[in-house]
């Protein structure tokens, strides 16, 4: 079965209509809005709130476990998506993992370009920890761009002093704004989603004529020492996989615990066909053990995170 769901969503995706003259950012983001957006799951609340100066929605599933909180960066090539586009994805993971969930809708390119998107990640993430989440009790996670947003975020966050979460997971994360990694053109023909150029047009709008190495642009090209314990999920097919592959290879090499979780067959961000495909929901049951796997548990009250005033 689960063959014929790899096939049926292969098909599905190569499906969609390219146009022949590039859209705007306008008609992308509501392009994707249609395609993507799933509702957030039933026995998930939604609510929506502000975090770090930022519109964000805030997820609770009715079945929470303990104090552990998860904070969620949305993908979209720093160009396009939204917390409402990422609900499902984001309000199923949550669910899972019995966490309260924010997802932040952080500025986007090209209106504000790098490092806009890495401020606001930051702002959300001290927020958290200035108002009382114990930074044990609090792990991290996104897709694509914000998947190499999540990485950048708690980099940021070790050059401003503050403690890192307990851990910290991305989905097809986008860490190479330099476009080296060689399965962007090797897996051209096998991924149904993406082409370079699609990637090399997200980066003209988020970095324009800066440094597309920085280390808070291209992740891979930092040096991770001192993060948290990371999953990495990829699909084998997908431009984007060395991306993965790099970023652990870099975060083993700096002495991070690390886990590469590559999907045989499966393109970007498989995770948003759970329900429908059943290595999404696999996978999804892997990150929601991984996250809560190292969150604090079961320490006395004594014991608990004060935040600097």
């Amino acid at each position: 079965m689960s063959r014929e769901q790899r096939d049926a969503l292969d098909a599905m995706l190569r499906s969609a209509p390219r146009s022949e003259t590039p859209p705007t950012p306008e008609e992308q983001r509501t392009g994707f809005a249609t395609a993507i957006t799933r509702p957030a799951p039933e026995g998930v609340a939604t609510r929506r709130t502000v975090l770090g100066g930022r519109p964000a929605l805030e997820l609770e599933p009715a079945v929470v476990s303990g104090q552990g909180r998860l904070l969620y960066l949305h993908g979209g090539g720093y160009v396009i998506g939204s917390p409402d586009t990422h609900a499902g994805l984001v309000g199923e993971l949550a669910r899972r993992a019995g966490l309260r969930t924010v997802s932040v809708d952080y500025r986007l390119a090209p209106e504000d370009p790098f490092p806009a998107a890495v401020d606001d990640g930051l702002a959300a993430y001290r927020e958290l920890l200035a108002t009382g989440t114990d930074p044990r009790d609090l792990v991290v996670a996104g897709d694509s761009a914000g998947g190499g947003l999540s990485i950048a975020t708690l980099l940021a966050a070790r050059e401003a002093g503050l403690p890192q979460p307990a851990a910290v997971a991305v989905f097809s994360p986008w860490v190479d704004l330099t476009l080296a990694g060689e399965s962007i053109r090797s897996k051209e023909g096998a991924d149904p989603i993406f082409v370079e150029a699609d990637l090399r047009t997200y980066a003209d709008l988020y970095v324009r004529a800066g440094d597309r190495a920085h280390p808070l642009a291209s992740p891979v090209f930092a040096d991770l020492t001192g993060l948290p314990p990371l999953l990495v999920q990829v699909g084998a097919n997908e431009i984007l996989l060395d991306d993965a592959v790099r970023l652990a290879g870099r975060a083993g090499a700096d002495d991070v615990e690390v886990t590469l979780d590559i999907g045989p067959g499966l393109p970007h961000v498989f995770q948003h066909h759970y329900g429908r495909l059943d290595e999404a929901d696999a996978a999804l049951e892997r990150a929601a053990h991984f996250l809560t796997t190292h969150l604090s548990a079961g320490r006395p009250d004594t014991d608990r995170f004060e935040p600097a005033h």
